[in-house]
């Protein structure tokens, strides 16, 4: 698909929420013969396309998962290298965020990353808050279970009793709980699983997995994605039949 097909995008049925697991800087690294963090730095072109893309479309909320608790287990000079090249790159990207009316927020146990991360996120928070195009959500020491399972901690420390748990109870105390449910997760690189991602809230998403590496991602393989979602028929438990 070229960057023209775009025009086969159907712009009143779009998803409200696209997630992508970004995958496959190390391999793509790797095949340059040049250490990961290499990888990482060429990813950074693909966000940039991937956000633009997304707020020309009118797609209002965009996840990205950038660092997972899991990651710390990763090289000590790797996971450094790519905590410093987030608050580089977070400065760096302000204009595109500016010129495209993109919002920044964050989901995750950010009150472990450093100082210099921290302050880097909260004032790109506060520069972006007044635009009301898209918003920009970066999945950061970010774990679903640990999501799950700290919204349950909050519900008991608030005493609510067990028979007015529901569903919704629950998605209240979850990081998304201002954001409707994933419509459309994407993963790059050819792996086929969820890592840990926002469990809850793709129970219905459509799924798209490519084998193009996160650096060489590109707004036509992200137009691809959403073609493939437009092609689907969405059911939500309910038959073919009655959806029509």
């Amino acid at each position: 698909m070229t960057q023209d097909s775009k025009v086969l995008i159907d712009r009143n049925n779009l998803p409200q929420h696209v997630a992508i697991i970004m995958d496959g800087n190390g391999r793509w690294a790797k095949k340059q013969n040049k250490e990961r963090i290499y990888g990482h730095q060429h990813g950074v072109v693909s966000v940039r396309n991937v956000c633009e893309a997304s707020a020309e479309l009118g797609i209002k909320y965009l996840t990205l998962y950038t660092f997972s608790k899991e990651n710390w287990a990763r090289p000590k000079e790797e996971v450094d290298a790519l905590m410093k090249m987030l608050v580089y790159t977070i400065g760096k990207e302000e204009k595109t965020l500016m010129d495209n009316n993109i919002r920044l927020q964050t989901i995750g146990d950010t009150q472990e990353l450093s100082e210099e991360t921290s302050s880097a996120l909260l004032s790109m928070i506060d520069k972006t808050k007044s635009n009301s195009g898209m918003t920009l959500v970066l999945a950061l020491n970010y774990s679903s279970k640990w999501e799950i399972t700290e919204a349950i901690k909050q519900m008991l420390r608030a005493n609510i009793p067990a028979e007015e748990v529901s569903e919704e109870t629950l998605s209240s105390y979850l990081c998304t709980k201002d954001m409707p449910d994933v419509d459309l997760l994407i993963r790059t690189s050819g792996e086929e699983r969820i890592s840990n991602f926002l469990l809850w809230q793709i129970a219905y998403a459509e799924l798209y997995f490519t084998p193009v590496l996160w650096p060489d991602f590109s707004k036509e393989d992200f137009y691809s994605a959403i073609v493939s979602y437009q092609s689907r028929q969405r059911r939500f438990g309910k038959t073919g039949e009655q959806v029509k």
